[in-house]
């Protein structure tokens, strides 16, 4: 089964524009993510995705491997649905690894890989057990809702009434799709549930696509602000 791991990484942000170029300690973030995927032995290539120059030149001068994508889409799902089209990837699988989360461990790419060896897994993603009342009513960390077979129900980013003695699990954003699956659901339109959480997994979810979601016990560390790079 030969695995394509993808880092879309666009300029623009509204919180933290060239986010990406951002320097911790004496290395920018996507060479950070590039490196930590580069780790995986499961992934037979990583790519960064773009929509800017600068980063473009800048994955170039440490010898990643990139591509130009169109500005003008609205999610990593499209841009890494771009690339595979414009490098002719020949996978079965495709990830979509956040470019923000530079300590992304390598064992997180391997749990999710490991979804697809059940032949009837579309898209996979993980889930990690909240282990802290604060992260339920924290909008930044989607929550994942899904049955005992691991099969997704819903995705939220507020638990409004928690039960006591339930289990649950903020969603960690990386995601793997069967490569024709990829494309499919990048021809979906927006859709209502999409557009109240702003989250695009639910436009799948509505359209009937199935989302397999495995647990994993490492933490995610995403990059949103300027002030969280001075956090980690």
């Amino acid at each position: 089964m030969k695995v394509v791991g993808i880092i879309p990484a666009r300029y623009s942000s509204t919180r933290f524009p060239g986010k990406p170029l951002a320097v911790i300690k004496d290395k920018s973030m996507i060479q950070r993510v590039y490196e930590q995927c580069k780790k995986s032995k499961e992934l037979s290539d990583v790519i960064v995705a773009t929509d800017d120059q600068r980063i473009f030149k800048h994955v170039k001068s440490f010898s990643g491997k990139v591509v130009m994508t169109n500005k003008n889409h609205l999610t990593g799902t499209e841009r890494c649905n771009e690339a595979v089209k414009n490098m002719k990837i020949n996978a079965e699988i495709i990830l979509n690894i956040q470019g923000d989360e530079p300590f992304i461990n390598p064992n997180q790419i391997k749990e999710l890989i490991k979804l697809f060896k059940n032949e009837n897994t579309e898209i996979g993603t993980l889930a990690k057990k909240i282990t802290a009342n604060e992260f339920l009513n924290n909008p930044n960390n989607p929550k994942a809702i899904f049955d005992k077979n691991g099969n997704a129900i819903n995705f939220c980013r507020n638990i409004k009434n928690p039960e006591k003695n339930t289990i649950y699990y903020k969603h960690i954003g990386i995601y793997g799709y069967r490569k024709e699956i990829l494309n499919k659901i990048c021809e979906l339109k927006e859709t209502d549930n999409e557009k109240k959480e702003k989250l695009e997994q639910l436009r799948w979810l509505d359209n009937n696509y199935k989302i397999k979601i495995g647990v994993t016990s490492y933490e995610s560390l995403s990059i949103d602000t300027p002030e969280d790079i001075l956090r980690i």
